[in-house]
C-alpha cells in the first residue's frame, strides 16, 4: 500500500496520518512511498512484519514536533518491542567462564524455548556504575536442566560467583524494515528540534538499507537491544551537532547482537559506527571523509568479538571513560585506512592486519596506540609512532608485532613504563629514532628489525628486564640500557649495528648499583668514525660475554671500574678490524680478553 491511497501525493501537506493508518493496519505488510514525503510527528510503532520502502524520495521535517530531553529514540519511525513486567533475578552459585551460552537460573520453568528476555548483570562491587559485561536482548534455544537453560549467545567475560543477573521477558519487534529514503534533518536542529529517520530498540531482525541523510542531530539509525541485523548502503552528510554526545552518528548500536553495518559512507560527521556493550559484530566497506571525529569507535563498555574489513577513516576502542570499564576483547581490523588509530586503555586480544595509518594536520595524527594485552599486529604502517602501554593483562596470547613499519621520532616512547608483558617485535622497521624509549619492564625480544635513527640522534634507551635482539640491522641509533633493576641484554648472530649517534656509543648503559649482563654472539658492529664506541662500559657490576664477534673501526671501551669483585668479562674469538681499545679492565681469574681474538 503506499500514500497515494490517502491523498497524499508530494510533500505540500504531512503524511503522517496516512502512516499511522498503513503500520496500524496488520493486513498491510509492505507500505511504499512514490513522492517526496513531510513527516511533522515522531512515531512510534510495535509492529512487526512490515516493510517501509520510501522508493529513493525525499523525506522532510520542517516543523517537527520537539523531541523529548536527550532522547535519541525520538525518531521519525521509532519501532520498539514490548518489555512486559515479569522479571527474574539470578545469583551465580559458580563462576561463569568466557564463551558459556548455559546459564544458571533459580527455575527454568519460569523460561520456554523461542522466549526473547533482556538479559543483565550487576555491576562489580568498587566497579563503575555501568560495568557490567552482559547487557543483551536474547532467545532461549534449550531448556537443560531444572537450574540452567541455553540461549543464543555465549558470553565474552568471566564472571565471578555471587554476581547477579537480571532477566525481563520482552516481546520484540520483528523485520521491522525501512529502506530507501533521502532523508533531511532540520537545519542546524537540536536535542529538541532536530531530526532523525529510524530508531529501533527491543528489536530483532530489523533491517535497514538504502537511507542517505543529511543534517541528523541523534544517529540515523539508533538501536539499542536489538539482535540480528543488517545495516547497509546508508549514508550521513554533514549533521546538525558533532559535539554533542551522542549526536551526529550514522549509526549506533547499544546492548546489540549479531549485527553487520555494510556500504556505509559518512562526511563530516561524529561517528560512523559505534558499538556500545555490543558483540559478534561485522563492519565492512563503510568508509568516512572529514573524519577528525573518528567514525569507527566502540565506547568501551566491555565489547568482544566484533570484525572491522576494509574500511577507512579514523578509529579508536573503549574510550568513553572508567564509569563504562573502559574494556573491550578480540576486536579484528583486516584492510584499515586512518589517520590515527587508539586502542590504549583495557582492549584485549586486539588483532591488526594491513592497516596502514597516515597523518593529516590533527595534532597527535598519524600514530597508532595499542595496549600490550594479547595485541598481534601484522602488515601494518604508521606515518607517525607506534605506542604500547598497557592497562589489563587479560590475555592467554603473545604481543606479537611483525612485518610493519613506523616513525617513532622522540614525542612518545615505544613501549610505556606500564608495560610489564612481554613483547615480541618480529621484521619490524622502526624509523627517525631521536632519543625513542623502550620504557616497559617485561621481556623485549627484537627479531630481525630494523632501527634507525641519525648520525646527531640521541640513542634509544631500554629500561625492560631482558632484552634479546636477533638478526636485523640497528644504523646510527644504537641501545642503551637505562633501568633501576638488573637487566640483560643478548644480542644473537646476524645482528648489524653500524654507524653513530649523538652520544658516540653503539652500546651502553647508565649507572646505578645494578648488574647488567652482555651476551654477545655474532654481533657485526660497524662505527661510523674513531670516536664511536661500539661498547661503552663505564658503570658496574656487569657481566659480559662476547664471542665470534665483528668489529670494525671505532673503539672499545670497557673500564676496570665497571667489573669490581662478582663481575666477570669473556672477550674471545672475536675479530676488531681497526677498533681501538681505549680501556680494558687488567685481567684477572674473571677477567679474560687477551687470548684468542685477532686484531688487525
Amino acid at each position: 500500500m503506499d500514500f497515494r491511497r490517502f491523498g497524499v501525493f508530494d510533500d505540500s501537506a504531512p503524511a503522517d496520518a496516512a502512516l499511522d493508518a498503513m503500520v496500524a493496519d496488520g493486513s498491510v505488510h509492505r507500505v511504499e512511498a512514490h513522492t517526496d514525503l513531510l513527516f511533522t510527528e515522531r512515531h512510534t510503532f510495535g509492529r512487526s512484519r512490515i516493510e517501509l520502502d520510501f522508493g529513493g524520495h525525499r523525506v522532510s521535517t520542517e516543523g517537527i514536533e520537539k523531541n523529548s530531553y536527550d532522547n535519541p529514540f525520538g525518531a521519525v519511525l521509532y519501532f520498539r518491542g514490548e518489555v512486559t513486567d515479569t522479571v527474574v533475578k539470578s545469583a551465580l552459585s559458580t563462576a561463569m567462564p568466557d564463551l558459556a551460552d548455559v546459564f544458571e537460573v533459580p527455575d527454568s520453568g519460569r523460561f520456554q524455548v523461542g522466549q526473547w528476555w533482556a538479559v543483565e548483570i550487576d555491576a562489580p562491587a568498587g566497579g563503575g556504575k555501568y560495568q557490567k559485561e552482559v547487557q543483551k536482548l536474547v532467545q532461549v534455544t534449550q531448556i537443560v536442566d531444572a537450574t540452567h537453560l541455553r540461549v543464543n549467545y555465549k558470553i565474552g567475560w568471566e564472571l565471578a560467583a555471587g554476581r547477579t543477573f537480571t532477566w525481563t521477558r520482552v516481546e520484540p519487534v520483528e523485520r521491522a524494515h525501512v529502506r530507501n529514503m533521502v532523508f533531511e534533518g532540520v537545519a542546524d536542529g537540536d536535542t529538541y528540534t532536530g531530526s532523525h529517520p529510524v530508531a529501533y530498540e527491543y528489536a530483532v531482525s530489523c533491517d535497514v538499507s538504502g537511507i542517505d541523510a543529511t543534517g541528523t542531530f541523534w544517529p540515523v539509525v539508533m538501536r539499542r537491544w536489538c539482535t540480528y541485523f543488517h545495516t547497509y548502503q546508508c549514508q550521513l552528510t554533514n549533521p546538525a551537532s558533532v559535539t554533542w554526545g551522542g549526536a551526529g552518528y550514522l549509526t549506533q548500536q547499544i546492548y546489540c547482537l549479531y549485527g553487520h553495518v555494510e556500504d556505509c559512507h559518512v562526511a563530516n560527521a561524529r561517528h560512523l559506527n559505534d558499538w556500545t556493550a555490543s558483540a559478534y559484530g561485522h563492519v565492512t566497506n563503510c568508509h568516512g571523509d572529514g573524519d577528525d571525529q573518528g567514525p569507527f569507535v566502540t565506547h568501551g563498555q566491555f565489547e568482544h568479538d566484533l570484525v572491522y574489513t576494509g574500511n577507512s577513516g579514523l578509529m579508536t576502542f573503549a574510550n568513553s571513560g572508567a564509569a563504562w570499564g573502559s574494556a573491550a576483547k578480540r576486536i579484528a581490523v583486516r584492510k584499515h585506512i586512518c589517520s590515527w588509530f587508539v586502542a590504549r586503555v583495557a582492549v584485549t586480544d586486539l588483532t591488526l592486519e594491513d592497516m596502514h595509518v597516515i597523518g593529516n594536520s590533527q595534532a597527535g595524527s598519524g600514530m597508532l596506540w595499542v595496549n600490550a594485552d594479547g595485541v598481534q599486529i601484522r602488515g601494518c604502517t604508521a606515518s607517525g609512532p607506534l605506542v604500547i602501554s598497557q592497562t589489563s593483562s587479560r590475555s592467554r596470547r603473545p604481543n606479537v608485532i611483525a612485518d610493519s613499519g613506523f616513525t617513532q621520532g622522540n614525542a612518545y616512547p615505544v613501549t610505556a613504563a606500564t608495560v610489564a608483558s612481554d613483547l615480541h617485535l618480529q621484521r619490524v622497521v622502526l624509523g627517525g629514532l631521536d632519543g625513542s624509549a623502550f620504557n616497559g619492564t617485561g621481556t623485549l625480544v627484537l627479531a630481525d628489525c630494523t632501527l634507525t635513527g641519525a648520525p646527531e640522534a640521541a640513542p634509544t634507551t631500554v629500561s625492560h628486564r631482558d632484552i634479546t635482539v636477533r638478526g636485523g640491522t640497528l644504523a646510527d641509533t644504537g641501545l642503551r640500557l637505562n633501568s633501576a633493576h638488573d637487566q640483560r641484554l643478548r644480542i644473537d648472530s646476524g645482528t648489524r649495528i653500524t654507524g653513530t649517534n649523538g652520544a658516540a656509543a653503539l652500546l651502553t648503559r647508565t649507572g646505578g648499583e645494578r648488574t647488567v649482563t652482555w651476551h654477545l654472539d655474532g654481533l657485526v658492529s660497524e662505527a661510523a668514525d674513531a670516536a664511536t664506541a661500539h661498547l661503552l662500559i663505564t658503570d658496574g657490576p656487569n657481566r659480559y660475554q662476547a664471542t665470534g664477534c665483528a668489529f670494525a673501526g671505532g673503539r672499545l671501551e670497557l673500564k676496570g671500574g665497571a667489573f669490581p669483585s662478582g663481575s666477570h668479562l669473556l672477550h674471545s674469538g672475536c675479530v676488531e678490524d681497526g677498533t681501538e681499545r681505549t680501556a680494558l679492565p687488567e685481567e684477572r681469574a674473571e677477567v679474560r680478553h687477551t687470548a684468542g681474538n685477532l686484531l688487525i
